[in-house]
């Protein structure tokens, strides 16, 4: 071992580590472990109680997320001994530099520390070094691709909490809106009786101007629209009053708004996760990252394009269908009643958003960790930022990315994809719990003015919970029987 007095570098193994260090190392790790476990068990033991399913199971793929990071930490951790006697010749090892090799020569003593450090660490020499090769990654590498994983796992995190957060803020307006729908003004301002012109209806008016004659007129109105005002109280009631039209036969005490929120919380679940196609994106940007390409401010710009590219793609669904209500009739009966349709959505498949929203988040995720991991590992003076304005260009694009994204797009995209002719099975659930919550409120009235003895399940006094699940079999059964007749007749 390298011992030295004074101020020399000493590296200690275990062996030589007092056991009240090693023992306060490990106790503090375990407790910040197992502290944050129980936070998330609280967390998930309090979405099953208050039945929010959909965010539970979207906790729980998080949870495989982190497992996934942490096992790749893991693997890393233990073949660093055999990953860094992978040796490959000089000449290879100085080819797609990340920094320029006249800035990584200024670092030939910092380097030289860090390979001392690790022979001692390992008790081994220079394996590549006796060969006149390099180490294809060195140690210190490993544990800062280690460092990256964490940073990594971290925004994953965040965003997915500032990504609900956000959305659910932003959907939060509409509940004022759905309530409205249940008074007498509303009733009488879409008076089923009642003609109008469609251009004269607050839905014609904003859609059906002299700017969407052409394609280009539509695309560019749209594209600015979703900065200003992207979800109008009045396309919010219309495209209700369609979805509930084409789904429920007029049944205008369906909450609209709770449904919308359901639906998000079901998506939030495929938001979160992490594909194995974009695991394979991200070795291909790492690969790219050369000095003077540029890559990670072009990854910066991207996400960004996409998201502007969404937002205006889904303003244009509601602007066709107000375009094609006006085409089919100039006078309407009651409220505007626009037809759910696939066609209007890229590939008849409405969902295909969601999968370029999820790519989005997850790439400014990305962006965002290196930025952070690169900063704290070697400086904001890195060769990484050799230019501050792509530092601040990088950074403005991220922030401004996940608030469009989540605050715009994705509300947007949750009330927008109703619109095509499919609907989550959520309406099936909130059905299914509100008969059982209209049953149980019945047998608990009829057991106060003992008008009713009860069953033989109460005989054998079965709990609550055993006869709730029991009917929310046979009543879920029945609708889907109901479901299947009404698609199939």
């Amino acid at each position: 071992m390298a011992g030295g007095g004074g101020g020399g570098t000493s590296v200690r193994s275990l062996q030589e580590t007092p056991t009240w260090a090693l023992a306060t190392v490990c106790f503090i790790f375990i407790s910040i472990s197992l502290f944050i476990e129980h936070l998330i068990h609280l967390l998930s033991h309090w979405l099953k109680k208050r039945r929010k399913n959909a965010l539970f199971e979207a906790v729980e793929k998080l949870k495989s997320v982190l497992m996934v990071l942490g096992f790749m930490s893991l693997l890393l951790t233990v073949t660093q001994r055999s990953i860094i006697k992978i040796c490959i010749s000089n000449k290879v090892a100085t080819t797609m530099l990340p920094c320029h090799h006249s800035s990584t020569k200024t670092s030939k003593a910092l380097q030289e520390t860090f390979l001392a450090a690790a022979e001692a660490s390992t008790g081994s020499s220079d394996y590549c070094g006796s060969k006149g090769k390099t180490s294809l990654i060195s140690q210190d590498g490993i544990n800062q691709l280690n460092i990256f994983i964490f940073v990594l796992a971290v925004m994953q995190i965040v965003y997915s909490v500032l990504t609900m957060a956000l959305g659910r803020a932003k959907m939060r307006r509409w509940k004022a809106w759905e309530d409205e729908t249940r008074t007498v003004e509303y009733q009488a301002a879409n008076d089923p009786d009642r003609f109008r012109f469609t251009r004269e209806t607050t839905f014609g008016r904003r859609h059906m101007t002299s700017c969407t004659t052409t394609s280009l007129q539509l695309w560019t109105k749209c594209f600015f629209r979703q900065f200003f005002n992207s979800v109008a109280k009045i396309d919010y009631l219309t495209l209700r009053h369609g979805f509930i039209a084409a789904h429920l036969s007029n049944n205008n005490s369906f909450n609209f708004q709770k449904y919308i929120q359901r639906s998000l919380e079901d998506d939030f679940k495929v938001v979160v996760g992490i594909r194995p196609f974009m695991w394979f994106v991200v070795v291909i940007f790492m690969l790219l990252d050369v000095h003077g390409w540029h890559v990670y401010l072009w990854v910066s710009l991207l996400p960004l394009i996409i998201v502007l590219i969404l937002g205006t793609k889904l303003e244009v669904v509601v602007a066709k269908m107000a375009l094609q209500l006006k085409d089919q009739n100039s006078i309407i009966k009651g409220a505007p009643l626009v037809q759910p349709n696939d066609n209007l959505f890229w590939f008849r498949h409405p969902k295909f958003v969601l999968t370029l929203l999820h790519y989005t988040l997850f790439m400014n995720a990305f962006e965002l960790a290196f930025f952070v991991w690169v900063t704290l590992q070697f400086g904001i003076k890195s060769c990484y930022h050799e230019r501050k304005e792509t530092i601040v260009v990088r950074v403005v694009l991220t922030v401004t990315v996940q608030i469009m994204c989540s605050y715009i797009t994705l509300p947007l995209y949750a009330l927008v994809t109703q619109m095509g002719t499919q609907f989550k099975s959520a309406i099936l659930e909130e059905q299914t719990a509100n008969a059982i919550r209209e049953w149980h409120a019945g047998v608990k009235q009829k057991r106060k003015k003992k008008q009713i003895s009860l069953p033989i399940i109460i005989e054998h006094q079965l709990s609550l919970k055993s006869l709730q699940f029991l009917l929310n079999l046979r009543l879920l059964n029945m609708v889907k029987k109901l479901f299947h007749l009404l698609c199939f007749k």
